[in-house]
């Protein structure tokens, strides 16, 4: 029974990887490094790693500066294992997590209830959203018939009036 509850406990810490490139876009690095902190909170380690191209492997310190950026970045959630290190194309670095996987398992049915109702919530104002800017194109359109144009194949009747005439 000991053994069967020991057993039920363990939990094996994944590790997951997060790749960038040397020049990433702040939009995209913010998209990685929240995929990182989703994985430091379910108790996974992240590998960020940096691959270089052509004359970006003269600039290792760059790389470096990437990643220490990104460590700050997650640093509430996780700690460096391993610093930054050349293999190659690729520059690598290890980020732990600061809470064990059964922690972090234990904590989230309270986050999952709270997510639950925000996503609810979030669902309900994008129908309401979307109703009310159904209803708008529909009031901005007008079927009366003195408001209709009839069609027509020459780019010539939707020009301008002052470019009509030159």
């Amino acid at each position: 029974m000991k053994a069967r509850e020991s057993r039920k406990n363990q939990t094996s810490t994944q590790l997951k990887e997060v790749r960038f490139r040397l020049k990433i876009d702040d939009h995209d690095y913010e998209t990685k490094v929240g995929h990182a902190r989703r994985f430091l909170e379910a108790g996974d380690k992240v590998k960020a790693m940096i691959q270089f191209r052509g004359r970006e492997q003269q600039r290792p310190e760059m790389g470096v500066r990437l990643l220490q950026r990104f460590a700050q970045d997650v640093e509430d959630l996780g700690q460096v294992e391993s610093n930054p290190r050349q293999d190659g194309r690729h520059m690598v670095m290890v980020v732990g997590p600061l809470k064990t996987k059964a922690q972090a398992r234990n904590e989230a049915p309270d986050d999952e209830a709270m997510d639950n109702e925000e996503n609810k919530a979030r669902a309900k104002a994008k129908r309401e959203g979307r109703a009310r800017k159904t209803q708008e194109r529909q009031e901005k359109v007008s079927t009366d018939k003195k408001d209709v144009k009839p069609l027509s194949n020459s780019m010539a009747d939707y020009l301008p009036d002052e470019l009509k005439n030159l």
